[in-house]
């Protein structure tokens, strides 16, 4: 380990000006802040002041460093949350909070399949109907899953730790309750998993991350109590991306399961590559900037991004505490919405949740949806162009009128993303300034290690304009979806990710095809603010009349 006092004090400030200066000052140790070491810093924040300015500041920016200095020597842990809390809602616009029972039109009956691995991928909604018609047990079902991850986690690469024991135990208490009459819901029984950045009492919570590999964390997050209440079976912990950025982790790279040579992408790469191959029917994602539409694109499965708000992140690792989300990834739009439905709601451990009803009515018609779609982005000939505007012809050919409309913003978008980086950099403080940093497998210059020192010379005055700017972009994004029910858009289409992502607006990421090498490709739904049963209903018409989210990958389909 290197002797961080003489290596690394030079980026150890965040969010200021004043930061900025420390970085031109000769010599391996901090100096004396003075005009010349003003004037060096002048060039990364793009203003010049006069030699009387810099000399009138040297006494403040004196006082700014002893305060970072103070304020270093208490630890804060990343599940604590700044006191201005990000909130997505455009002036005069409140959520619905009438919640109904929802009805989700589950099957009245399934067969059983003869094999357990025709069992393995079938749908949330599927094996619902056989756990409530009793048949078959949660306990079978448990141990077909376990059988599955001990037969393909290696070979993925996607699995980090088992929880058999307990597992076992909660699918035969489902058991019980179903015997003596007592039915939870949905998901009574169905096994599931996390990814591993969620907290679970009594088991290493390792964020995908050599330096955090073996942490405990003594708390179990909000939406795992949810789904055990629920009744949901948690079987394993999945792999992410080193502090939730791509596939690669501290024991290898999470496989895509179609094509074993390439990665899962991520950073909800072990819950993506687990569903597909069918060790689980769904699994909880996280998504800060594409960690569950890309995963959910690569390894050809369904994922649900929902409103920012909606969805507990306590005891949820925290990269950017203004953009995190939480979202179920499974084989159906319909399964998403089973789960989200359980997830959803006002957490008191986490003061930036919204209270919003989610409304799903499978009688509702989708014929009653104003939809458009992103003209500009199924034009030209990328390699997926065919097959998203084949999406068009498909919802056409169920009868509905589709509207062009233009994405325009009048903001550079890619620049409010430095909120991000400083949000990432201050979540791991530590880790940087204690030199941790160089236990993470990824050290090109575009991974977290190198970002993160970056995001230290981020002015908190760049940061706040950056936030003012995203107010701006929540408001003409909330004027858009005044006029649609439903937008429908490439995956990659434009900078659509960035923005949504940014103003935290749901979206629903489905398979759509396949390219000439196998790999699958994505279509993407999205809606206004806590709209998500809108997506719901029409991406379960879409997947209900085509069949690309019963693909399985051949090298697991056994």
């Amino acid at each position: 380990m290197k002797d961080f006092t003489n290596t690394r004090r030079l980026g150890i400030i965040i969010l200021v000006p004043a930061l900025l200066l420390v970085g031109f000052i000769a010599g391996k140790k901090i100096g004396e802040i003075n005009p010349q070491a003003i004037e060096g810093a002048e060039s990364l924040i793009g203003i010049n002041f006069t030699p009387a300015e810099k000399d009138s500041m040297v006494g403040n920016l004196v006082n700014y460093r002893n305060g970072y200095e103070n304020m270093r020597k208490t630890k804060i842990d990343n599940s604590v949350s700044p006191s201005l809390p990000f909130n997505p809602l455009p002036h005069g616009f409140f959520p619905n909070q009438n919640q109904q029972e929802n009805n989700w039109g589950l099957p009245s009956n399934v067969a059983l399949p003869d094999n357990d691995h025709d069992i393995a991928f079938l749908s949330v909604a599927e094996l619902s109907t056989l756990i409530r018609t009793r048949k078959i047990t949660s306990e079978r079902l448990t141990n077909i899953y376990l059988n599955r991850i001990k037969t393909y986690g290696d070979t993925l690469e996607s699995v980090i730790t088992v929880l058999e024991t307990e597992a076992l135990a909660q699918a035969k208490a489902m058991d019980a309750e179903i015997q003596a009459g007592k039915y939870r819901g949905p998901l009574h029984g169905i096994p599931y998993g996390i990814k591993d950045l969620f907290a679970v009492k009594g088991t290493k919570t390792t964020w995908g991350a050599m330096p955090y590999k073996d942490q405990v964390i003594d708390e179990t997050a909000t939406v795992v109590h949810k789904l055990n209440d629920a009744g949901g079976v948690l079987l394993a912990k999945f792999t992410l991306g080193a502090l939730a950025m791509g596939d690669v982790w501290y024991g290898g790279v999470t496989k895509n399961p179609w094509n074993l040579n390439q990665g899962a992408s991520g950073s909800s790469a072990g819950s993506a590559s687990s569903v597909s191959a069918g060790l689980v029917p769904y699994a909880l994602g996280t998504e800060t900037l594409g960690s569950i539409v890309s995963p959910s694109t690569r390894n050809g499965v369904t994922g649900l991004r929902p409103t920012y708000g909606r969805v507990s992140k306590h005891r949820a690792m925290a990269l950017s505490w203004s953009m995190d989300k939480i979202g179920p990834i499974s084989r159906s739009a319909l399964d998403n919405g089973i789960v989200l439905s359980v997830i959803n709601g006002v957490d008191k451990l986490d003061k930036s949740t919204i209270p919003a009803a989610l409304n799903y009515n499978a009688t509702k018609s989708i014929k009653d949806l104003k939809i458009g779609y992103f003209e500009d982005f199924f034009e030209g000939t990328r390699a997926t162009n065919e097959m998203d505007r084949q999406v068009l012809e498909n919802l056409r050919g169920l009868g509905l009128t589709l509207h062009p409309v233009k994405l325009e913003t009048s903001v550079d978008v890619s620049s409010i993303l430095i909120m991000l980086y400083a949000e990432g950099a201050a979540a791991f403080d530590d880790m940087t300034r204690l030199d941790q940093d160089d236990l993470l497998v990824g050290q090109r210059r575009n991974a977290w290690p190198n970002l993160f020192r970056s995001a230290r010379f981020i002015p908190a005055v760049e940061y706040i304009q950056a936030s003012r700017l995203r107010a701006i972009l929540i408001e003409e994004m909330h004027a858009l979806f005044q006029e649609y029910d439903v937008i429908v858009t490439p995956s990659y289409g434009g900078s659509q990710l960035q923005i949504t992502n940014l103003t935290g607006h749901p979206a629903l990421c489905m398979p759509n095809g396949f390219l000439q090498n196998g790999s699958p490709v994505s279509i993407t739904f999205l809606a206004n603010l806590f709209d998500e049963e809108k997506l719901i209903m029409l991406g379960r018409a879409y997947q209900d009349n085509t069949d690309w989210q019963k693909k399985r990958p051949p090298l697991f389909n056994q």
